[in-house]
């Protein structure tokens, strides 16, 4: 009996063992993923924030991580890659380990439009699978108050004019493309100029160095609200929680205007997905926190939630409507 074993397996066919081979290499492929998602996380996770510090997305990222840094007992640090319309971050973290330890925090136009007005990208939009579209929220109408704009009204009349200087995040920011949305539905002049993130970007209507601009609301308001950015309707489908005395687009007559920005968390596509559903549930515990709603709603932040299909199905929804309306206006990078 004892050589009965070795002279069966000697004599077994090479294809049999072949087979043998490979169901052995599949079972401990499929069983890979779940003792990594066990041990996860066992080091620092990495937020990496593909906009300047400042924005909103870098806030609501920070936010983010401070609540997930309790629930994992692990530290989540958020960097700032910024530049390239959000290209260099987005790029960084294609090309990182799918381990679940470099996560993308940022705006969905890095997939939205981004294809669409760069000649070349450094990554495509399926190396990333979405952990969730968090949050979501209008853009703000706002301008200098100098200028003498009251209304959406007076903002168009301006444009048909002398023309107006409008400021954004940057090339293929949701401010420049709601510019050139803004351009074509009103048929008025705008001089798009992009500065190196929303921040910078208020803060030139805030000073008068640009007439206007239609940006996260966000960083708007609390400038709408000490009287020194005049809000002319939110591009959300909603009125603002902070300021519902502002129309919304609909409302002021220029439907077409209507946009929103998605806050989105990545990671790179090959990452296991019982890791990407550990980073899901650790981002709804930390979304849904009393503290973290207190704040969305301080920046007109709407929870969103989505996850798997869901959220694929929103981003690509998105890309193909500002696919259309790109190829329609021209829009490009400056």
């Amino acid at each position: 009996m004892t050589e009965a074993t070795p002279i069966i397996t000697m004599n077994l066919p090479r294809r049999t063992l072949s087979y043998f081979s490979l169901a052995l290499c599949l079972a401990l492929s499929v069983s890979a993923p779940a003792v990594h998602a066990q041990t996860y996380p066992s080091k620092a996770i990495r937020f990496v924030n593909n906009f300047p510090a400042g924005g909103p997305s870098d806030f609501l990222a920070r936010t983010v991580a401070e609540a997930i840094t309790v629930n994992f007992k692990q530290p989540v640090v958020t960097e700032n890659k910024a530049g390239a319309g959000g290209n260099i971050g987005a790029d960084l973290v294609a090309k990182s380990p799918a381990d679940g330890y470099t996560v993308l925090f940022g705006i969905d136009t890095a997939f939205t439009v981004n294809p669409f007005i760069y000649k070349s990208m450094p990554f495509k939009p399926s190396d990333f699978k979405p952990i969730m579209v968090m949050v979501s929220s209008g853009l703000l109408v706002g301008a200098y108050p100098g200028s003498g704009i009251k209304s959406l009204k007076d903002l168009i009349a301006q444009g048909k004019g002398k023309g107006l200087n409008f400021s954004s995040g940057g090339s293929g920011s949701p401010g420049h493309l709601a510019s050139e949305i803004f351009m074509d539905a009103a048929d008025i002049k705008i001089q798009h100029v992009p500065y190196k993130g929303n921040t910078p970007a208020v803060l030139a209507v805030l000073s008068g160095e640009v007439d206007a601009g239609v940006l996260a609301t966000p960083g708007m308001l609390p400038h709408v609200k000490a009287g020194k950015i005049t809000a002319l309707a939110v591009t959300s489908r909603q009125r603002s929680r902070s300021a519902p005395e502002v129309p919304t687009v609909l409302e002021a007559g220029l439907k077409e205007l209507e946009l929103e920005v998605l806050y989105v968390a990545m990671v790179p596509a090959a990452t296991p997905e019982p890791v990407i559903q550990l980073l899901q549930k650790a981002f709804t515990d930390a979304l849904k926190r009393p503290d973290t709603q207190a704040q969305l709603a301080n920046m007109d932040l709407f929870y969103e939630g989505l996850i798997g299909p869901e959220a694929s199905k929103r981003i690509s929804d998105l890309s193909q409507r500002y696919e259309r309306i790109i190829k329609s206006t021209g829009m490009k990078v400056e």
